[in-house]
């Protein structure tokens, strides 16, 4: 049965024929009054593509949920479509959670492009504008999910995602990524000669996101700007004061636009170099206790390392499923936060499922 509060948007879906854009006044026609500030008791809870555990991911009722179940931070992916505007979408190709290879009007968009080292044939986000992006619909990534609401919802644009955030009735943050820049600058052109890197952060200012980690401008208005791309991270270092965050891949994939080691972007001397652009890091969890047989095994020194110089944790992705979960936390994953708050020490977590986090007060179910 769907939520109560999502009727709503399924009757403006059922009028319409779609979700209407923008379904929320634009950021700047939008009331600001005193709101529930930020809380800081606990590490973050970063509902990862909103709450994509339930709703298919980055879609407006996703981020709606993980507000309602108490998100701090809404987190998203910022691609640019062929016209330039900026949308919230993980995959540079849209084959795998959208209905495109139904669309027979779409159907020689199909091409091979190298991502990443990587050739790779798909319905690319770079070959679409807005509106067409727009006709599409989305779906749940995962089988085992939830489908009832697969084909109802629309790729939203990255100002449609800040108004969600602006909207709420209390304080929540946002956390985006500047999302394959590589490729991006390679294939979207913009008439005024910017990067991709200049849109976003053009876009962050425009509506008021400004200010260093905890000033009081932060404080009204959260955000990480975050990448997996350390020259993007330099470079938008230099127009804007946000605190971001450094993404870590698993240990051997490279850095996407230096093509640097694991081993390399974890290293002391370059957290002693890299935190002069960032606040944290965000690595993939499995790199900070890696698995074994599906067991916990020794942590490793990461941790430590990046608090030693005064660098933030926030690991990706944490998921309730049981196939998700090591035998270590008995299918709990109550156990699994508890783990990662009080013994290993996180500042923060991307997280599919805001609603079991939001239940954990300093690592214990309340």
């Amino acid at each position: 049965m769907a939520y109560l509060w999502l009727i709503p948007i399924l009757l403006v879906s059922l009028i319409n024929g779609t979700i209407g854009r923008p379904l929320y006044p634009l950021p700047g026609k939008l009331q600001h009054k005193h709101k529930e500030p930020l809380q800081s008791f606990r590490p973050y809870n970063i509902a990862h593509r909103g709450s994509n555990g339930e709703i298919p991911e980055e879609t407006v009722p996703a981020y709606m949920r993980a507000i309602e179940e108490g998100a701090d931070f809404i987190e998203t992916d910022i691609l640019a479509s062929k016209d330039g505007k900026l949308i919230c979408f993980h995959d540079v190709a849209l084959d795998d959670i959208t209905n495109v290879a139904d669309h027979k009007e779409f159907a020689n968009r199909k091409a091979t492009y190298e991502v990443q080292g990587k050739n790779m044939t798909g319905w690319f986000i770079v070959d679409f504008t807005l509106d067409e992006l727009k006709s599409l619909r989305l779906k749940q990534r995962y089988e085992f999910r939830d489908q009832q609401y697969n084909g109802k919802f629309e790729i939203i644009t990255f100002e449609e995602f800040i108004s969600i955030a602006l909207d709420a009735n209390r304080i929540v943050g946002i956390y985006p990524e500047i999302k394959s820049p590589v490729f991006i600058n390679q294939h979207v052109k913009w008439s005024d000669g910017k990067k991709f890197e200049d849109k976003f952060v053009e876009t962050l200012l425009k509506y008021g996101y400004k200010g260093a980690y905890k000033s009081k401008e932060w404080q009204e208005q959260p955000v990480f700007i975050q990448s997996f791309a350390p020259s993007s991270l330099i470079h938008v270092s230099s127009l804007t004061s946000s605190p971001k965050i450094l993404l870590i891949d698993n240990i051997n994939i490279p850095t996407q636009d230096t093509n640097q080691t694991y081993a390399e972007i974890t290293s002391d001397s370059y957290f002693s170099y890299i935190k002069n652009y960032v606040v944290g890091i965000g690595p993939l969890k499995d790199t900070i206790v890696p698995p074994m047989n599906n067991y916990l095994s020794t942590a490793t020194d990461l941790v430590a390392k990046a608090h030693a110089h005064n660098l933030q944790v926030h690991p990706y992705t944490y998921k309730n499923e049981n196939k998700f979960l090591h035998f270590n936390f008995h299918q709990d994953p109550y156990a699994e936060y508890d783990f990662w708050i009080n013994v290993i020490g996180i500042d923060g977590l991307f997280t599919d499922f805001t609603g079991v986090f939001i239940n954990i007060k300093n690592g214990h179910p309340l």
